[in-house]
């Protein structure tokens, strides 16, 4: 692998990581409001499934979906998929007022493993930085990410449904220092 290969690797895994990774902490502790036209519920199975317009809020974070599916394992970690055409979620950063957003066909999160994939015409986007393919996945215990291209990723303007990035480069602090000072005369 190219050193340059190996820093694109490492710009895409920061864009998607450093956006999921830094959501806004408080949200965690919000409850979660949703709302739908139609809603089944399966307490044998612990599954729950929102149809028809479906909007999930929880402190800044909002996805929107035609379908959501929740399901609860047997240690009470929560699983859902979300179906749409497309499924969209926007989250605010922690301490910033920037937010990642990002959409797909349909996207998993597995509370266990807390794990979200993306899939069909996925994209990520944090501030100006994007990244689009066929299928993107984070896993935040590991820190691992990955895009993934393909026909279902294609567009117009990318007809082989390659992996695409766009990552905008980094705002350069300057710096300056004190001016010398007059040193004194001799005399």
């Amino acid at each position: 692998m190219t050193n340059h290969h190996l820093k694109l690797l490492l710009t895409l895994f920061m864009l998607l990581t450093s956006g999921l990774v830094h959501a806004e902490k408080a949200d965690r502790d919000k409850p979660i409001d949703l709302e739908a036209d139609n809603l089944t519920v399966n307490d044998a199975k612990k599954i729950s499934t929102y149809t028809g317009n479906v909007i999930l809020t929880k402190g800044t974070l909002e996805i929107h979906a035609a379908r959501l599916i929740v399901r609860e394992d047997s240690e009470g970690f929560q699983h859902s998929t979300s179906y749409g055409e497309p499924t969209t979620f926007r989250q605010k950063m922690e301490g910033k007022d920037e937010y990642i957003q990002g959409s797909g066909q349909r996207i998993e999160y597995d509370g266990r493993m807390d794990k979200v994939q993306i899939y069909e015409k996925a994209w990520v986007k944090r501030g100006e930085d994007i990244v689009h393919g066929d299928y993107i996945m984070y896993d935040a215990a590991s820190e691992y990410a990955e895009v993934i291209g393909g026909p279902k990723a294609a567009t117009t303007e990318n007809p082989k449904g390659r992996v695409h990035a766009v990552i905008q480069p980094k705002a350069k602090t300057i710096t300056t220092s004190p001016a010398p000072a007059n040193e004194p005369t001799k005399e």
